[in-house]
């Protein structure tokens, strides 16, 4: 686990040590502070070495104590914790984030809350809906604030793009189309289903995360297919949502294609393709295509996506306020990713 300071405002770049310094206050204390665990090496070097850093991490905890150390060494971390138990027991910490794999997150998520601990935890929410709706029951019975951890939906662009699609500039918004893959190593713990493996826990989330955040509703269809592997779970998918107003979502995830990672928005007047759309290059665009207008390029503000998620977390604990709209809602996305899953199995669309 990791705990950093975080400012909602324009982060300031120390340039020789590469981690942004920022501050927050609450009427909880003078430092609104992030506690985020550790999981994986990759998510931990992507989080801290981003071209404008999210934020001052100031303590860490890890399974690896010695891993936690080094890494305390290397981004200049003051506090390194021997355990998690004992960063959740740290009296300077406000909230935690966590990225851990995704059995983990419910135990976690409700040592952090019994500990009175906000908690920003990472996609998907859980391994079921059961879950995710014990870990928010749990959540508010302690008085803390639960989200679910979609840094994309955070990025000045995925915001930018929902106003124009909302003003008009595509028309009537008709299809929302998604797709994010890669090939996985043999071996990966996503292959696992015992801890939440699968193509579309990992990264089909994504598309439905997209589908409900542009047309701000809930599906009431949905067909899933699939390819499953030898573990069970899914390696290659594709689901159809139907959602309020004559909106469709195609999505398709995979762990055996080539990486891919775009979407589509589609209206009844012109089209938007979004590439790099959950892993954004600093200087982000889309491609707007106009019947009888041609093609133009949209240009949008750059900003790490963590650090805009982080902010606005910060705000809604500041402020008292639980998700900010039903794209936040990990409850809600648990339980589309779940009907997803039993139509692929069952190959059957599952209508409500």
């Amino acid at each position: 686990m990791r705990c950093c300071r975080v400012r909602a405002s324009t982060s300031r770049t120390d340039m020789s040590g590469g981690i942004v310094i920022g501050s927050f206050t609450t009427p909880l204390s003078n430092r609104f502070t992030f506690d985020t665990s550790a999981a994986c090496w990759a998510g931990v070097r992507f989080l801290w070495t981003m071209p404008i850093p999210p934020s001052w991490a100031m303590a860490i905890a890890s399974r690896d104590h010695d891993l936690a150390q080094a890494w305390g060494a290397e981004f200049r971390i003051p506090r390194v914790h021997k355990t998690y138990e004992d960063l959740l027991a740290d009296p300077d910490v406000d909230a935690v984030y966590v990225p851990l794999p995704n059995e983990l997150h419910k135990p976690w998520t409700l040592a952090a809350a019994e500990a009175r601990k906000h908690v920003l935890c990472e996609k998907p929410l859980a391994l079921d809906t059961a879950e995710a709706e014990d870990m928010a029951d749990y959540c508010k019975r302690h008085g803390v604030l639960l989200r679910e951890a979609f840094m994309w939906r955070h990025q000045p662009r995925s915001a930018a793009l929902r106003r124009m699609v909302a003003d008009g500039l595509i028309g009537d918004l008709r299809l929302v189309r998604s797709s994010f893959s890669f090939a996985i190593a043999p071996g990966d713990w996503r292959l696992d289903p015992a801890r939440g493996g699968g193509a579309l826990w990992d990264v089909g989330c994504y598309g439905v995360s997209t589908a409900r955040f542009f047309t701000g509703s809930e599906p009431s269809e949905v067909i899933g297919r699939a390819h499953f592997g030898p573990s069970g779970v899914d390696l290659s998918l594709t689901a159809q949502l139907t959602f309020p107003g004559g909106v469709l979502g195609l999505i398709d995830c995979s762990f055996e294609q080539p990486f891919r990672c775009v979407y589509e928005l589609v209206g009844t007047k012109g089209a938007i393709t979004v590439p790099l759309a959950y892993l954004p290059p600093l200087w982000p665009s889309a491609k707007l295509k106009r019947d009888g207008r041609g093609d133009r390029t949209l240009r949008f503000a750059g900003r790490d996506q963590y650090a805009a998620m982080f902010d606005d977390f910060a705000r809604c604990v500041a402020a008292g306020n639980g998700p900010s709209d039903v794209a936040e809602d990990g409850v809600d996305q648990m339980r589309v990713l779940d009907r997803v899953l039993k139509a692929a199995r069952s190959a059957c669309p599952i209508i409500t």
